[in-house]
C-alpha cells in the first residue's frame, strides 16, 4: 500500500442536505467494502436494468478489487462524520485491466453511493486521491470510461484526457483517459 502523510486536503468536508462527508485515507478495515462499490461503479446506460451483483466477480472486473492493498494501492474514502458511513471510495491500482498502460501509471476507479451522488463528493475524493498519487511518485493516472458514460464530462473537468479509443471485454466503446499529476 502506498503509505502517506496525513494530507493537508484530508479532513476537508462537504455539507450535503443531510451529513457532513469527509475524507480520508483508505484504511484495511475499509477493503472489504471495495466489492460493493465496485458494483455501483458499473455504469448503467439509462432505461437498462442493473446487471446481477454476481457480475463483480467476473475475473476482468474483480481484479479491481481482488488483494486490494498491496504495495501499489492507494485510496481514499468519504465517509459520514455523523454515522461512520462510507458514501465513496475512489482508488487506484497497477493491474492489467481495461485502462492499464503501464507499470508506472495506476488506473483509477472510483464510486459513489447513488444518494450521495451530484453533492462534489467524487470531485473531492479525486482531489485527495490525485495529491496522494503525487506524493507517492506518480507522474500520471488513468481509467478507462464507456463512450457514452457522463462521467466523461466529469473526468474531462478534472484533467483527464482521451488518449485511446477501444473495444471493452463486452463490447463497448471505451475511453482510455490519462491526468497528468505533474504540475506544470
Amino acid at each position: 500500500m502506498c503509505e502517506v502523510e496525513e494530507s493537508p486536503c484530508y479532513g476537508k468536508s462537504i455539507k450535503t442536505m443531510k451529513n457532513t462527508i469527509h475524507t480520508r485515507p483508505i484504511e484495511p478495515k475499509d477493503y472489504p467494502l471495495l466489492e460493493n462499490f465496485l458494483y455501483h461503479a458499473i455504469y448503467i446506460p439509462e432505461g437498462k436494468d442493473y446487471p446481477p451483483y454476481e457480475i463483480v466477480f467476473d475475473p476482468k472486473i474483480y481484479i479491481y478489487v481482488e488483494n486490494f492493498g498491496l504495495n501499489s494501492d492507494c485510496g481514499v474514502v468519504a465517509e459520514c462524520s455523523e454515522s461512520g458511513d462510507i458514501v465513496g471510495i475512489t482508488w487506484t491500482r497497477i493491474i492489467p485491466a481495461y485502462g492499464h498502460l503501464d507499470e508506472n501509471t495506476p488506473e483509477l476507479a472510483i464510486s459513489t453511493l447513488p444518494d450521495y451522488r451530484g453533492q462534489g463528493i467524487g470531485t473531492m475524493l479525486m482531489n485527495d486521491l490525485f495529491e496522494q498519487l503525487r506524493k507517492c511518485g506518480y507522474k500520471r493516472t488513468s481509467l478507462s470510461v464507456q463512450q457514452n458514460n457522463p462521467a466523461v464530462r466529469f473526468y474531462k473537468r478534472l484533467g483527464y484526457e482521451i488518449t485511446i479509443e477501444k473495444l471493452d471485454h463486452a463490447g463497448h466503446e471505451d475511453y482510455i483517459m490519462v491526468k497528468n499529476l505533474v504540475e506544470q
